[in-house]
């Protein structure tokens, strides 16, 4: 299957159309927010967002304050992530990251500003309003202590050691978020218990799909392919799966996870070619 081309696009076209309340003395803050925003990127997250909502038969357009939301807070932890105090990036997507273009403490605000705007256009999802209240509630526990902030602390904290403690780090850090594009999609369309369950587990296989081979990039892809230097992981001296079981067991465990993924999909209902193309993208990029 393909990506699903047709979707990123609507979201590269809403985000560029995108503009935050701003006062002239905050247009700095704005500039710093768009800068990272569109820097590019397949729009992953968003897009499994719009694939959900065609694979269960709604317009993806009317998903889009959700889409949006769930980019913009993916792009808030990419900020976050690259400063001195975490991963120490120079370089996001062959660009500058937003801490050197416009120093530490703009690109702390910066991602701050994200997560705030973030949750303010979710508000605006059309749909019954406990429905967007419970989905906001799960895009919100996937982003906080027990999603990928909390994740984020394991990782630096260096508290992962084994191959179950791995996978629940990137289940926590990367999955749960990947995750919440298909899950808050399930929820604002009130899909009834059992019907959802054969999405969530293809969405929780992803995250793990999606960390294995970012784990496997960063060993074999180029500066140019990965847009930033590659061994990043190696020198910070991080548990990746490539350090724990080498390349080609690694290799093999991302084949076993897409092949999971796209059997969970198999057994769900609807339109799901967009979903399966998201999930052939994760398994084969830049390879």
């Amino acid at each position: 299957m393909s990506y699903p081309e047709d979707l990123r696009a609507l979201v590269d076209a809403a985000l560029e159309r995108l503009s935050f309340p701003a006062a002239p003395a905050t247009a700095g803050l704005e500039e710093a927010m768009r800068y990272s925003l569109l820097a590019g990127g397949k729009r992953v997250r968003p897009v499994l967002v719009l694939a959900t909502a065609r694979a269960l038969g709604a317009e993806p357009e009317r998903y889009l304050p959700a889409a949006l939301a769930i980019e913009l807070i993916h792009t808030y932890s990419l900020i976050h992530d690259d400063l001195p105090a975490m991963d120490d990036d120079e370089l996001r997507r062959g660009m500058p990251t937003a801490h050197v273009e416009f120093g530490e403490d703009v690109a702390i605000l910066a991602g701050d500003g994200l997560f705030a705007e973030a949750i303010r256009l979710f508000c605006e999802q059309p749909g019954d309003s406990a429905r967007v209240l419970a989905a906001l509630q799960e895009l919100t526990a996937a982003t906080g202590v027990d999603g990928m902030v909390g994740g984020q602390y394991v990782d630096v904290a260096g508290e992962a050691n084994d191959a179950v403690a791995l996978r629940d780090l990137h289940t926590l850090k990367t999955g749960r978020l990947i995750a919440a594009g298909v899950g808050i999609v399930l929820t604002l369309e009130g899909v009834a218990e059992p019907e959802t369950m054969s999405y969530r587990r293809f969405a929780g296989e992803l995250g793990v799909l999606f960390q294995i081979v970012d784990d496997i990039l960063d060993v074999t892809g180029s500066d140019e392919q990965l847009g930033k230097p590659h061994g990043s992981d190696e020198r910070h001296g991080k548990l990746t799966y490539v350090s724990l079981f080498g390349l080609e067991r690694a290799r093999e465990l991302a084949a076993d996870s897409h092949e999971r993924a796209t059997a969970a999909l198999s057994d769900a209902g609807g339109e799901t070619g967009d979903l399966m193309g998201v999930a052939d993208y994760i398994f084969t990029r830049n390879r």
